[in-house]
C-alpha cells in the first residue's frame, strides 16, 4: 500500500474496528474451548493493510499535526494500535505456534492424561496437598517447557516495539504510554505492601493452617495458589450451584439487571479446554461484551464473577455517542480494572456473607477476613512481580530475558509460598499489566472510601452506588486512572485507602 492510499484517520479507526472484533471473537471462542486452535495469525493477514508502516505515517502525521487536546489523544491511541498491530502481523504466527502448542500439550497424572489447562484447573479442586504439590510439580515442567519460545518471542516483540516507537527502553516506553513513573510508583506500592507485612503474616499462620492443614510444608508450593483462591475449605457455604443467582441478586443490589442486559453475554459452561482464569472480551463495546467464567465451587467463583462483571458492565454502560476509539482503545488496563475490583470488593463486607448465605455476624465476619488474606496476598504478590519485572526488563538489553534473576525471592518472600524460577517467563503479562493492576488496587481503596463517605457503608448494596457507578462507566476507556483519583479528591499515589484495607484498621 502506498502512503496515497492509506486510510485517513476516521477511515482507519472505522476498519480497525471490524478488525478488533473479529480477532476478539477468536480470542473468545479459544479461551471458551470452543476452538482446539487459534487462527489469529489468518484474522492479522486478512486485515495486513491496516498495518504498514505507510498507514503508520499517516497516523502520526494527523496527530502531531492537530492542536486539539482531545482529537490528538484519539490519534495517538489509533497510532498505538497502529504499531501494536505491524508488531502483531510480524509475530502472529509465532505466537499462534506458541498458543497452540499449549493447547496441545498434555501432562500424565495418576494414570490420566490431562491438558495442561485442565491440570491447571484441578490444581483448585484437588484436596490432597501432596497430590497438588505432584501436580503442580508436573505442570511446571510441562510449561517450563516452552520457555525457550516464550523467551525468542520477547526479544522478537522488544526490538519491534523500539524500532516503531523510537524508544529502545522497554521501561521508558511502557512509562510514555502509561504517563507514569514506574520506578515512583513500585516504591510507593513496595512501602504499602510492607505497612501490611505484619498483619499478612498474621493472617498467613492462620489461614494457612485452615487452607493447606497442619501436613503442609515449612513452605508450601505455589501450587497451592489456586486452591487458596479458592477457600476450598469454605466451599459448602459458597455452593457452586447458586454463584449465578447470587452474584446477578449483588450486581441487581447496585442497581443493574445484568442478565437483562442483553449486550452482556454470559458464558458460564464448563469445557476441558476452558481456560480456568475468568475474562470480559468486549469485542465491540457496548453492543457485544463476553463475560466467560469457569465455575468450580467455592467463594472464587463469587469473587471471579463479580470481579468480570465490573468490566462487563464498565464496556457495555460507556455513551455509545463516544468514538469507537473511547470507547474500546485505552492507553492500558488500570482503568477498567477499577470497575472489576471495586464490584468484586462486595465479598469483602461481612453484611454480604451474612445476608446470602444465612451467617452469624462472626461467621461472617470470619470469611470476610479470608478474603482480606487472600487480598493482602495476591497484593503482595503483585508488587513482588512489578519489582522483578522492572528489573527483568532494565537488564533486558543485555540479558535477553535469559536470566529469572530474583523473580522467586521476590515472590517467595512476599507470599510465604515457593514460586520456581521456570515461572519468571509464564508468569509475565505484556505490557506490565502487573503494575495496571497495582494502580488499580490503588484506586478502588479510593473509590470504596468515596463510597462510603457518599453513600453510607451499605454502599455494597445500594443504588446510589450504581448511579456512581453508571456515570463512570459512561466515559468508556477515555480518562485515565489517574483523572480518577483527583476527582474523587485523592493524590493517584496516595495509598492510605489501600493500606487502611489491607490491614483492616
Amino acid at each position: 500500500m502506498s502512503s496515497t492510499t492509506a486510510r485517513s484517520p476516521q477511515q482507519y479507526e472505522e476498519s480497525y474496528e471490524a478488525y478488533y472484533a473479529e480477532a476478539a471473537e477468536e480470542l473468545r471462542a479459544v479461551r471458551v474451548g470452543e476452538k482446539e486452535t487459534s487462527k489469529q495469525a489468518a484474522i492479522v493477514a486478512r486485515h495486513a493493510d491496516l498495518f504498514t508502516r505507510e498507514q503508520l505515517d499517516v497516523l502520526r502525521a494527523a496527530e502531531s499535526g492537530t492542536s486539539d487536546d482531545g482529537e490528538r489523544e484519539r490519534l495517538y491511541r489509533l497510532r498505538r494500535a497502529c504499531e501494536s498491530g505491524i508488531v502483531d502481523a510480524e509475530l502472529a504466527a509465532r505466537e499462534d505456534e506458541l498458543e497452540n502448542a499449549l493447547l496441545a500439550a498434555r501432562l500424565t497424572f495418576d494414570g490420566d492424561e490431562l491438558p495442561l489447562n485442565s491440570a491447571e484447573a484441578m490444581l483448585a479442586v484437588l484436596p490432597d496437598y501432596a497430590k497438588r504439590e505432584q501436580l503442580g510439580a508436573l505442570a511446571r515442567e510441562l510449561d517450563a517447557s516452552f520457555d525457550v519460545s516464550r523467551r525468542e518471542l520477547l526479544v522478537a516483540r522488544d526490538g519491534l516495539e523500539a524500532e516503531l516507537s523510537g524508544e529502545r527502553d522497554a521501561v521508558a516506553r511502557n512509562e510514555a504510554e502509561k504517563q507514569i513513573s514506574l520506578r515512583e510508583l513500585e516504591s510507593v506500592l513496595r512501602r504499602a505492601a510492607d505497612d501490611a507485612g505484619d498483619e499478612y503474616a498474621r493472617l498467613r499462620d492462620r489461614w494457612f493452617e485452615r487452607l493447606l492443614g497442619p501436613g503442609r510444608g515449612a513452605l508450601p508450593s505455589s501450587a497451592h495458589l489456586r486452591w487458596l483462591r479458592r477457600l476450598s475449605p469454605l466451599e459448602s457455604t459458597y455452593p457452586k450451584a447458586r454463584s449465578v443467582e447470587i452474584c446477578v441478586e449483588t450486581v441487581r443490589a447496585l442497581g443493574f439487571e445484568l442478565e437483562a442486559i442483553p449486550n452482556i453475554r454470559l458464558d458460564l459452561e464448563d469445557r476441558p479446554q476452558k481456560i480456568p482464569r475468568a475474562c470480559v472480551v468486549a469485542a465491540d463495546p457496548p453492543d457485544v461484551v463476553h463475560l466467560i467464567t469457569r465455575a468450580q465451587g467455592g467463594l472464587s467463583d463469587y469473587q471471579a464473577f463479580l470481579h468480570e462483571a465490573g468490566h462487563a458492565l464498565h464496556y457495555a454502560g460507556c455513551d455509545p455517542r463516544l468514538p469507537w476509539t473511547f470507547r474500546a482503545l485505552s492507553r492500558d488496563h488500570a482503568l477498567t480494572e477499577i470497575y472489576s475490583y471495586i464490584v468484586e470488593a462486595v465479598t469483602k463486607e461481612p453484611g454480604w456473607h451474612a445476608l446470602h448465605f444465612g451467617l452469624s455476624e462472626m461467621e461472617a465476619e470470619e470469611n470476610a477476613e479470608a478474603t482480606r488474606f487472600l487480598e493482602v496476598l495476591l497484593y503482595r504478590r503483585y508488587a513482588a512481580k512489578l519489582r522483578y519485572e522492572l528489573g527483568f526488563w532494565e537488564a533486558f538489553p543485555a540479558e535477553r530475558g535469559e536470566s529469572s534473576r530474583d523473580y522467586a525471592p521476590l515472590l517467595t518472600k512476599a507470599t510465604g509460598l515457593a514460586y520456581d524460577p521456570r515461572g519468571h517467563l509464564s508468569d509475565m503479562d505484556a505490557g506490565f499489566y502487573s503494575a495496571d493492576y497495582l494502580r488499580a488496587w490503588i484506586r478502588s481503596a479510593q473509590l470504596r472510601t468515596y463510597l462510603r463517605r457518599e453513600v453510607g457503608d451499605d454502599w455494597w448494596r445500594s443504588s446510589a452506588t450504581g448511579e456512581i457507578l453508571a456515570g463512570l462507566f459512561a466515559e468508556g476507556t477515555r480518562p485515565s486512572t489517574e483523572d480518577i483519583a483527583r476527582r474523587l479528591g485523592f493524590d493517584p499515589l496516595d495509598t492510605t485507602p489501600l493500606v487502611t484495607e489491607l490491614t483492616g484498621t
